[in-house]
């Protein structure tokens, strides 16, 4: 039996007159070793992450696992047979900003924001968000040698021993009023905007980077650090930045990530810690300002 996922995006692309991509060209011009886990498929999106594991950063006293924010990924959108529209975000050291602009550069994908996420972290680390058009083999190649001027651990083989959460993720979930999911430790909530976003009028799917995102890592009984990030039209920036500082939530970044988006969207990245259970009726008093889809 087909999943309903796979079916839905297998009837969308036969709608438009496309064969629906396997990934595998991908995955072999990303380098990822034949059996190593997958990306995610989602509509007619594929996502890859990119842990960066090698990283050992933190903020004041917490260990930032790479779930939590050292997660660089890239997701294409099929756009016809062989070709797809490219978006991203990369975790970087600063040394590796420029070899790794030059490389994405040489391979036509262009950068569209360059900034923190975090505030205080040691190591320091950026954020290269990226977006290109074309063959989806050449635009993962593209990616790949990129990658290769970083310490970015490649994919392998060998499946990945489930990390504990150690998080009360019912009653998460129950008051942001959104599923998530367990990654590396980390509980990652992915909630999306209600109403379209279009990239040169192409619609853009969440997956893409235009969701709330939202993380939770505990660092003791019944507490938490959070992380993430909201993605806000103009008018509910102040709102939600009221909303998280009445909730003891630092804002640590406001910025674009895209450049031709319509409408027009705001990124907040935000950090806070203390009890997990506090930190998500703030997150969700901040939702409540926003236009988002709930489960």
């Amino acid at each position: 039996m087909i999943p309903l996922p796979a079916l839905s995006f297998l009837i969308l692309t036969v709608q438009q007159g496309q064969t629906p991509a396997d990934w595998k060209d991908v995955d072999r011009a990303l380098g990822r070793p034949e059996g190593a886990a997958g990306g995610s498929v989602q509509n007619n999106v594929y996502r890859v992450g990119f842990p960066r594991s090698d990283l050992h950063v933190k903020v004041g006293p917490v260990a930032v696992k790479p779930a939590l924010a050292l997660g660089s990924w890239v997701a294409f959108k099929q756009t016809s047979d062989s070709t797809a529209m490219l978006m991203g975000d990369l975790v970087l050291l600063e040394s590796e900003v420029g070899p790794v602009i030059d490389a994405l550069r040489q391979g036509g994908i262009e950068q569209t924001a360059l900034h923190n996420h975090l505030l205080r972290e040691s190591p320091h680390v950026v954020y290269l968000h990226i977006a290109g058009q074309g063959s989806r083999v050449a635009l993962a190649t593209a990616v790949h040698g990129a990658l290769s001027h970083t310490a970015t651990p490649p994919a392998t083989a060998q499946p990945q021993k489930p990390m504990p959460l150690e998080l009360d993720t019912a009653r998460i979930t129950a008051i942001l009023g959104a599923h998530g999911k367990a990654n590396g430790g980390v509980y990652q909530l992915s909630i999306p905007r209600d109403g379209a976003i279009t990239v040169d009028s192409v619609e853009i799917q969440p997956a893409m980077g235009v969701a709330t995102a939202i993380n939770f890592q505990s660092i003791g009984p019944g507490k938490a650090a959070t992380t993430g990030d909201f993605v806000m039209i103009a008018s509910e920036v102040n709102p939600v930045i009221q909303a998280l500082r009445a909730n003891g939530i630092a804002i640590t970044a406001l910025h674009s990530h895209m450049l031709t988006e319509s409408p027009r969207l705001l990124f907040m990245h935000f950090w806070g810690e203390g009890d997990a259970l506090a930190l998500a009726r703030g997150l969700r008093a901040a939702l409540d300002h926003m236009n988002v889809k709930r489960s």
